[in-house]
C-alpha cells in the first residue's frame, strides 16, 4: 500500500487542510500506517500533481497559506483500482527476535529491560485503544462504517493483548535461570 491510499481513504472520509489531515491521520490510520507530518504533505503534492486531489485556499485562511484538500474523481477511481488489488502477505521484520535468537546462542545479553519497556509500552497502547473503544463504540446501533472501524480498533485490542502477554511469558523465560 502506498501512503497515497492512505490519504485518499481518510480525505474520502473528510475533506481538510493538510495539517487538520495529518492530525486525524495521526490518531485513525495512523495507528496501523505511520507517516510523519511532512511525508504527508509531499504526498499530498504528489496526489495533486497527478490529479487525484485538489486543494483550494481555506475560508478561514486569513493570509496564512492554509489549503483545503479533497479527493477527485480520478483519486476515487484509483482507490477503487487499488482496493480490488489482493493484499500483500505482512512478513514479521522484528529484529527483537533476532537480539533473543542471538541470545539463546550466546547466552544472556541483557535483554530484560527490553522486554519491560515493551510490555510498558504495548500496555499503554492497549489502555489507549480500550479508552477509544468505550468513547467511539459503546452504543450499540453503529452504522456499518462505524462497526468497521471497531473491528479495525479491535484488531489493534487483540495485538497489543497478545504482544503484552507474549512478552510476559517471555520475560518469565528469561528471568528463569
Amino acid at each position: 500500500m502506498a501512503l497515497s491510499h492512505a490519504l485518499l481513504t481518510s480525505l474520502i472520509e473528510k475533506s481538510s487542510s493538510g495539517y487538520d489531515l495529518a492530525r486525524r491521520f495521526d490518531k485513525s490510520i495512523g495507528f496501523f500506517w505511520h507517516a510523519t507530518h511532512q511525508q504527508i504533505y509531499r504526498e499530498l503534492g504528489r496526489m495533486e500533481a497527478a490529479g487525484w486531489i485538489e486543494s483550494f485556499s481555506a475560508p478561514d485562511a486569513g493570509k496564512t497559506r492554509k489549503r483545503i484538500y479533497q479527493v477527485l474523481p480520478p483519486g476515487q477511481t484509483e482507490l477503487l483500482r487499488w482496493a480490488a488489488e489482493p493484499s500483500s502477505d505482512t512478513d514479521l521484520r522484528d529484529e527483537f527476535m533476532v537480539r533473543l535468537r542471538a541470545d539463546a546462542a550466546l547466552g544472556d545479553l541483557g535483554l530484560v529491560p527490553e522486554l519491560e519497556r515493551r510490555i510498558a509500552r504495548h500496555g499503554e497502547k492497549l489502555a489507549l485503544y480500550r479508552d477509544i473503544e468505550q468513547r467511539d463504540f459503546a452504543t450499540p446501533d453503529l452504522s456499518r462504517a462505524a462497526r468497521i472501524h471497531h473491528m479495525i480498533l479491535k484488531k489493534g485490542i487483540l495485538y497489543e493483548e497478545n504482544s503484552v502477554a507474549w512478552s510476559k511469558e517471555m520475560l518469565c523465560l528469561l528471568l528463569t535461570k
